[in-house]
């Protein structure tokens, strides 16, 4: 093992520094005379300029950047001549102290002030002649300060957290971090969002805690909880659901509980409000929090002064926009326009091709007509569905985490009650795919709006996370819905569509209709081969790679989505001498590939389903830190990933259907097997259907399509947002 090297110095200038995981190039200043300033690289939680520092690391040359030191640690180094005593003494870190002062401490203390100040802080006293003089406060909470930031980074380094995770520990429990995670290292989990019970535990078990420790027991029991709920969509469990999953996740762990001190653990749990218990529901406070709140707000809504119904010329300003966009609304559509002017809340739903898009832009313009200086805000769950809105509505759209300004430090929304959104008409798009939380939350940040419209397809998949809001609130009966059921002209003849409408149905006619749909029957040993020829031929025909998109519903097997995404790699994106690549695992990085973003990134402007191109890759021997970088183009916003997040990105020829939800495609591929039979259900397909624009191409086993058509969800979610909003309205 290489021996590391120790060098003292300061930083004087930063030249490029990464704020996601901190990688930092600086300039630095060696401490011994006459040295020549060097490059230091390295990830640092925080970094202070003319602070006297040692570092640990070694030299390196960069065949661009040339002679290099990459350091692995960092320690403050406390001064100790004459001269260095006084510039700190003086410096920022102690407010109210200048020169003159620094001089005297050190003229009266030596120079070994401030350790005598530190072994006690009376020694101040008769150099300022007052015992309450501010500026011995000032000196005393300064070096206190500046041990404390030191002990905290070294403490969480130990302890295996990266920096990433440091500088959001930071951000939400400030100089207090080290003394909170040494008390209970379980409440990382509810504070800092990317810490789960996993990581916590971890470093609970670094930090001697027992297993049986309440502590560990509890924030168990809250896991077990909302893993149930985030895996199966529910927003509560029945208390014996519940029992019977924490009771075997105790069984896996080798502990042993009675029915008398789980009760007790939850009883705890309870009266610190983490669950709230009604009748034999048992829910994570976030969830039950979401619900009534959602329920509570709307019951209330409009909270500002709500724009005067249109009764009088609607029908001759409808007309105008009719000959505008030279289309006849049919009065199914008038009738939805009549109801959103009329309405605070309304919702439009509808399946593809019934007019939904049309309907959304009659509304912005007769608003606009209305209302010129009000403003309007657009948004959608995803960044490509928040891209089609904006094309569709001539007005710029935007994801619901980027309107309400998610915080990835805090796991917190900037854009609140306090801090309002800024508009008087909001509309959402792809309602469907938003859970409670963020609905809830969408909804804190809207007390200024003045009206608001979902949009959605209530036959598709519901949202990831917990809920099934879209649902609940039509079946609340409690909002004005326009359910549009009509195909129209321009969706006539269209053969995506009309199987769209007959899969809601629960029956298919037109699988073989050879115009835009087509089945191509195989087995699943040959499902890989089949799509790589229908690819290659629509290739031949002029399509690109982002015309044509493969879905699969699940990630195993041989037709499954890891193994079709290497296949569909060396067709679509073959290996080439002027191509950079990385290898992960299983997986190759090339430059050119498709790929998926898996987590959002709000910093980027990059959201979870994003998909964009690989636009360079410089490996570890091209790097500042010898470490691969991968820069991804996601429609002129260029993303730089490092090892430390390689893990959010996979490659994107196949994607799963959930998610593929929000986005369409000229093209869409999708095998349909038995061995795929635990997910075989009418919304999955309905879903994935609907993703095509142009031509859907299925393959594999016709009994697996039909049975799956027939088959409706297996468990409807657990949730009471419709009986709550009942209960709201009265």
């Amino acid at each position: 093992m290489e021996e590391l090297i120790e060098i003292v110095g300061k930083f004087v200038s930063i030249r490029y520094r990464n704020d996601y995981n901190g990688f930092t190039v600086a300039r630095f200043r060696l401490h011994e005379l006459n040295e020549k300033d060097c490059i230091v690289t390295g990830c640092f939680a925080a970094l202070q300029m003319d602070v006297l520092v040692s570092l640990k690391g070694s030299y390196i040359e960069h065949e661009k950047y040339g002679i290099q030191f990459a350091a692995q640690s960092m320690e403050k180094v406390l001064p100790k001549d004459e001269d260095s005593l006084v510039r700190y003494f003086s410096s920022a870190l102690f407010p109210g102290i200048g020169r003159k002062t620094a001089e005297m401490i050190v003229a009266e203390l030596g120079n070994d002030a401030i350790q005598r100040i530190k072994a006690d802080p009376d020694v101040l006293i008769p150099l300022f002649k007052k015992k309450n003089d501010k500026r011995i406060q000032s000196i005393i909470n300064g070096i206190d300060e500046n041990d404390e930031v030191d002990d905290s980074i070294v403490f969480f380094n130990k302890l295996g957290l990266g920096v990433r995770n440091i500088m959001k520990l930071e951000v939400v429990y400030g100089a207090d971090a080290a003394a909170i995670i040494k008390n209970n290292p379980y409440q990382m989990i509810e504070d800092i969002d990317g810490i789960g019970f996993k990581t916590a535990d971890k470093i609970a078990y670094s930090l001697g805690f027992e297993q049986h420790h309440p502590y560990r027991l509890k924030a168990l029991l809250l896991s077990v909880l909302l893993d149930a709920c985030m895996s199966s969509g529910n927003s509560f469990l029945n208390y014996d659901e519940f029992m019977t999953a924490f009771s075997k996740r105790l069984r896996k762990e080798g502990l042993m509980l009675t029915a008398e001190e789980i009760d007790e653990y939850v009883e705890q749990l309870k009266m610190d409000r983490m669950i709230i218990i009604e009748e034999n529901r048992i829910y994570h406070s976030t969830q039950y929090d979401a619900e009534k709140g959602i329920a509570s707000f709307l019951s209330g809504f409009p909270y500002v002064n709500e724009i005067e119904a249109i009764t009088d010329d609607l029908e001759e300003r409808l007309k105008e926009v009719e000959a505008d966009f030279a289309i006849t609304y049919e009065e199914k559509q008038k009738a939805a326009i009549r109801d959103f002017f009329n309405e605070s809340f309304s919702i439009l739903t509808g399946g593809p091709g019934t007019g939904k898009t049309t309907i959304v832009r009659g509304i912005i313009a007769l608003y606009r007509n209305y209302y010129p200086y009000n403003n309007i805000a657009l948004c959608a769950p995803t960044g490509r569905a928040a891209k089609r809105l904006s094309e569709c509505s001539d007005v710029q759209a935007t994801t619901i985490h980027r309107l309400l300004k998610w915080d990835l430090e805090s796991n917190t929304f900037l854009v609140n009650a306090e801090e309002p959104i800024t508009a008087d008409l909001l509309i959402i798009d792809e309602f469907s795919m938003v859970d409670q939380w963020l609905f809830y939350n969408l909804l804190l940040a809207s007390k200024q709006v003045k009206k608001i419209l979902v949009i959605g397809d209530e036959d598709q998949l519901p949202s990831v996370g917990p809920g099934c809001v879209l649902k609940d609130l039509i079946a609340s009966q409690c909002f004005k819905v326009c359910r549009l059921e009509k195909i129209f002209r321009q969706s006539q003849g269209s053969d995506v569509v009309e199987l769209a409408h007959e899969i809601r149905r629960g029956c298919c006619t037109v699988l073989d209709s050879g115009h835009d749909v087509a089945f191509f029957e195989c087995r699943n040993y040959q499902v890989k081969d089949q799509i790589l020829k229908i690819v290659n031929n629509a290739f031949e025909k002029g399509y690109a790679d982002t015309d044509i998109q493969v879905l699969a519903p699940m990630y195993s097997g041989v037709s499954g989505i890891d193994g079709l995404n290497l296949a569909l790699q060396k067709l679509c994106n073959p290996p080439a001498l002027y191509k950079k690549e990385i290898r992960l695992g299983f997986r190759t990085f090339r430059e050119g590939d498709k790929v998926l973003q898996l987590k959002n990134q709000p910093d980027d402007d990059v959201y979870n389903g994003d998909i964009g191109r690989i636009a360079e890759i410089v490996p570890a021997e091209e790097d500042f830190n010898h470490q691969n970088r991968i820069f991804v183009d996601f429609d002129g916003i260029i993303v730089e990933y490092t090892p430390e997040n390689f893990n959010v990105l996979t490659h994107a020829y196949c994607v799963s259907i959930h998610k593929s939800q929000g986005s369409e495609y000229p093209i869409v591929i999708m095998p349909i097997l038995n061995e795929h039979h635990i997910m075989l259900q009418r919304r999955l397909i309905y879903t994935g259907v609907t993703r095509a624009k142009k031509s859907l191409v299925l393959l594999g086993e016709r009994e697996a399509f039909e049975k799956a058509i027939l088959q409706q969800e297996r468990k409807i979610r657990n949730t009471t947002l419709e009986l709550r909003i009942r209960e709201y309205f009265g």
